[in-house]
């Protein structure tokens, strides 16, 4: 099987090497790929939002599946231009993937099929979204509706925090994603975890659960990013976790897209706060998360390939892969301005390679020669796998610790308490 990952972000370097380690994978490709893809196989110089050109080089390359990484891929309608034309996708199509790119869609979904999310007021203006805060009591979410790569959900506090936020945002038509509807929603308490569900399009069923760490600073201190760590099994949650999660979430969500004509194909990321009255709905991805995938995929055996495009099929067969009990541990090593701006970098060192049950995933970057320059951000994502999560966690700071002093910069900053007190 050929096999093309479109992304070029952590999440896409670990996809790919776990792809290019399926028995029944003979050829792996990213578009547009970074330094960890180019080390497995070709990357190609297209857009991960060009689907007419991925088209005609998925053609070209006689290509057998192709996996979409990010969200703006699926935004684009990447996976409608490449059904168009034949090619099996992991990955569901523009229409679809609105449960993500549009958190007003997502929002008026759920309340139309009864899956259980906060309470919520939408807002089109800045004047409507001031109107709603004035019977508002206790903190708020706000949140907008467009894709923002991590950086469009702010919670406050109280209601006077709430307005500078809007304001802020509205100011010069500032608003994270852009577009001009907000979300304000009630902030629920409890336990977060992402549960990744698989679907062929007729079916939808849990494949495994992380957690991340969204604030940039120990402690949950700073702003929101895209995600600073993770790690997988998620730890403290009900036995009947996943049989809860599929009733309570997955099954009325399959029933509201078959009703509402849609076909989704792909992974659903339901990020989800575990409340005294169980699994609400934060927020859906429509794609694989970043940084849970880096530590999904190192507990994952078998033929993940095969996996992916018997659910692109529309005929998922999960015998294909296992998953290992052990744990695993994720550390993002990020530029320091992250995630108020990214600074590039040049000349990192190129061996990223670690220990055995250790990984190093690279994000945005290219090589050149046995050197790699960065986009900035988030550079890499270092996992450790160990029999239970001490030991995980362990080694994935010991690797990040001898990473850090081989890649020739002190520019890289890291949270030190990614799985602690648990």
């Amino acid at each position: 099987m050929r096999v093309l990952v479109v992304g070029n972000g952590a999440r896409e370097d670990a996809l790919s090497w776990r792809l290019a380690q399926s028995p029944s994978c003979e050829a792996i490709f990213a578009a547009p790929g970074n330094a960890g893809t180019a080390t497995r196989g070709d990357n190609w110089n297209v857009a991960a939002t060009d689907g007419k050109a991925l088209v005609e080089r998925c053609r070209d390359e006689r290509i057998d599946l192709v996996v979409l990484g990010p969200e703006t891929a699926v935004a684009a309608g990447v996976g409608d231009r490449l059904r168009e034309a034949g090619i099996a996708v992991f990955g569901p199509n523009r229409s679809a993937g609105r449960l993500e790119s549009s958190k007003v869609f997502a929002k008026r979904f759920m309340e139309r099929h009864g899956v259980p999310s906060a309470r919520f007021v939408v807002a089109h203006s800045h004047d409507a979204a001031k109107k709603a805060l004035d019977d508002w009591n206790g903190a708020v979410v706000v949140k907008a509706d467009g894709l923002a790569a991590g950086k469009g959900v702010v919670v406050v506090p109280d209601v006077d925090s709430a307005r500078a936020v809007l304001g802020e945002w509205y100011s010069g038509n500032k608003l994270p994603g852009g577009g001009s509807d907000v979300l304000l929603e009630e902030k629920l308490e409890g336990r977060e975890v992402s549960v990744f569900a698989l679907a062929d399009g007729r079916a939808m069923v849990p494949l495994s659960a992380a957690c991340d760490y969204k604030r940039a600073g120990d402690g949950d201190t700073g702003p929101n990013t895209g995600g600073m760590g993770a790690y997988s099994p998620p730890r403290g949650f009900p036995d009947d976790m996943y049989d809860r999660v599929r009733e309570r979430i997955l099954a009325p969500v399959l029933r509201g897209l078959l009703a509402e004509g849609e076909s989704y194909v792909g992974v659903l990321y339901c990020g989800l706060m575990w409340t005294k009255d169980g699994p609400y709905v934060i927020e859906f991805n429509a794609r694989f998360g970043d940084p849970e995938t880096q530590v999904l995929v190192p507990r994952i055996g078998g033929d993940f390939a095969l996996l992916l495009k018997s659910a692109a099929e529309g005929a998922m067969d999960l015998s294909h892969a296992t998953f290992s009990p052990q744990s695993c541990v994720g550390v993002v090593l990020a530029t320091g301005d992250y995630p108020r701006s990214s600074t590039p970098l040049t000349g990192l060192a190129g061996d990223v390679s670690l220990g055995e049950g250790c990984h190093a995933f690279w994000g945005g970057s290219r090589r050149h020669g046995d050197a790699v320059d960065v986009s900035g951000g988030r550079v890499l994502t270092v996992t450790a796998l160990g029999d239970d999560l001490a030991a995980a966690r362990s080694r994935a700071y010991d690797a990040v610790k001898s990473l850090a002093s081989r890649l020739g910069t002190d520019a890289l900053t890291y949270r030190r308490d990614i799985a602690a007190n648990l």
